[in-house]
């Protein structure tokens, strides 16, 4: 019989979690269980998305706050060039920075439903690479920025597209948090392709868990990610049985992660989507055990 041979503790681990802002105090309360139940894991940074044209700004600020003066997380806050002038997106920035986050994650931004390809703010800043230099004169923020790993779907090309991250590392970014992907030598070929190119900044696999398979089906064809056949026929008839539709999911993200982990990956940056039990799962496996931060659980709580 084969033996499920754990990881040993991975104590080198860096793991870094995404949240979205919510909508109601339902779903409040929603993320503030999950924030409970992942803090113990010691994740070096979480973030918080930010919707496309800023339909988001004063939620996501609002969760970004609270992460940092009440769960006492580095809280990242999602910044984009989307429908604002270059001064109303450093105003933003400078809130932050008043607000005690020192982190960013700059982007480019998708445009709004119905807006068809992503056109700059006649005042705006044209891309991520110009929002990530503003930001490094504005305020030693650190900065991640996103990477494509299959190649965004608007770049002409896979060179094209490192040379747009290679420039967003140049202008100031820390590192690359990778668009989600489902085979480990997607991020392996990639990460050799970006150390070919002169990227040396720290690559960060994105791991998105499937939480329901037509919404990841549909992810992924809106950002370019190829779903392996194999996965691809897991997928079906999922969303019909819902108690078993997370123990393939877990199988198929464990999997991923063990790939990345045996290659050398230390770095995990988790898309909760606002859930706490697979993230949990997926750390588990990974070694990293929850410990200590009893204090951060009760002040989330309170």
């Amino acid at each position: 019989m084969n033996q499920i041979t754990p990881l040993p503790p991975a104590d080198d681990l860096a793991l870094s979690f995404e949240f979205f802002p919510p909508k109601t105090e339902k779903m409040d309360a929603e993320l503030w269980e999950t924030v409970q139940a992942l803090a113990p894991l010691r994740p070096r940074f979480v973030s918080v998305t930010y919707g496309a044209g800023g339909t988001t700004r004063e939620r996501t600020h609002a969760a970004v706050s609270r992460l940092v003066h009440e769960a006492g997380l580095n809280a990242a806050a999602h910044l984009t060039c989307v429908g604002a002038s270059r001064e109303e997106i450093l105003d933003i920035a400078r809130g932050y920075w008043a607000a005690g986050v020192r982190h960013i994650v700059a982007l480019r931004g998708d445009p709004p439903a119905g807006a068809g390809r992503f056109t700059p703010h006649p005042d705006g800043f044209a891309n991520a690479t110009e929002l990530t230099e503003a930001l490094k004169r504005l305020a030693p923020f650190e900065i991640s920025v996103a990477a494509y790993p299959e190649c965004h779907p608007d770049s002409p090309s896979v060179q094209a597209d490192l040379d747009n991250l290679k420039a967003k590392i140049d202008a100031g970014a820390d590192r690359a948090i990778t668009q989600f992907f489902f085979s480990p030598e997607v991020f392996l070929r990639f990460r050799d392709r970006a150390a070919a190119a002169g990227i040396s900044a720290e690559l960060v696999p994105g791991i998105l868990p499937i939480a329901n398979a037509a919404q990841t089906r549909k992810f992924a064809a809106q950002c370019g990610t190829q779903i392996p056949p194999a996965l691809d026929r897991l997928l079906d008839g999922l969303d019909d049985n819902p108690q078993m539709r997370p123990l393939v999911a877990a199988m198929a993200a464990a999997g991923l992660c063990r790939g990345l982990y045996e290659e050398g990956v230390r770095q995990f940056h988790f898309y909760t989507l606002n859930r706490a039990p697979m993230t949990q799962a997926l750390c588990h496996l990974l070694g990293r055990r929850a410990s200590g931060w009893a204090h951060v659980a009760g002040a989330v709580s309170a």
